[in-house]
């Protein structure tokens, strides 16, 4: 018997089991170029040189660095974000809503669909079950009704369409929850690597930048402090 004819011979619901083939099949495709091809790691030394011009005031040539060298990255999106709110002034309450939000996005893209196949194959073995059950309610309820001669002939067709339907889901469902549990491990270390990075690079920006303003108020508390002794001296 061919495979076709062992697909046809599994009943109804085997093609609700190729559906859910389908779809494990475009999602392991999709999934495995947006976790391994697509995703893309910053250099070694990068924040180090991000830190070598957040550190010296210089958020341009940081903003010109990360476009060149990570503009494609997760974490260099994250990192242009919150240098170009530090570059308009922007406040620490304003600098982590919106590198949150980047962030938020990034791991979306790496996260939304991966569960979707651990559905697929929960579900396509659950209806090959329904088509062994069916299949089998079919066959014990042929036989009763059925002669001698027939009984042995329906007994075969009902074991045949609920054996096949079976071995379908099942053979649908493995992929899917091998590639699923494969997936999601490597999810889980992309969003990792991303938060750390992006975490290190907020209180970066955070510690820096509040580093220049105490050092911005230091040096205008001699020049108010000379305002008042000319006061002083005048009155």
């Amino acid at each position: 018997m061919s495979l076709l004819d062992q697909f046809h011979a599994g009943g109804f619901f085997m093609y609700f089991i190729l559906l859910f083939g389908l779809l494990t099949i475009g999602f392991i495709v999709e999934r495995g170029i947006a976790l391994y091809k697509n995703y893309r790691e910053v250099p070694a030394d990068f924040r180090r040189n991000v830190l070598a011009f957040i550190a010296s005031g210089d958020f341009k040539g940081a903003k010109e660095y990360v476009e060149t060298t990570a503009g494609n990255t997760s974490v260099g999106k994250v990192a242009l974000t919150g240098i170009k709110l530090r570059m308009s002034a922007a406040g620490d309450e304003a600098l982590q809503a919106r590198m949150d939000e980047q962030l938020s996005r990034e791991i979306s893209y790496f996260d939304k669909r991966t569960g979707f196949l651990a559905m697929f194959g929960n579900v396509a073995t659950l209806f090959g079950l329904l088509g062994t059950v069916t299949g089998l309610i079919s066959s014990f309820a042929g036989v009763a009704s059925a002669s001698p001669v027939e009984r042995a002939n329906l007994l075969s067709q009902g074991i045949s369409e609920a054996l096949n339907s079976t071995a379908f889901g099942l053979v649908a469902a493995i992929p899917a929850l091998v590639a699923f549990a494969i997936f999601q491990n490597r999810t889980e270390q992309i969003v990792s690597k991303i938060t750390e990075s992006c975490s290190e690079l907020y209180h970066d920006l955070l510690f820096y930048t509040e580093n220049e303003k105490e050092e911005s108020t230091t040096e205008l508390l001699p020049k108010a402090n000379e305002v008042e002794a000319v006061s002083t001296s005048r009155n």
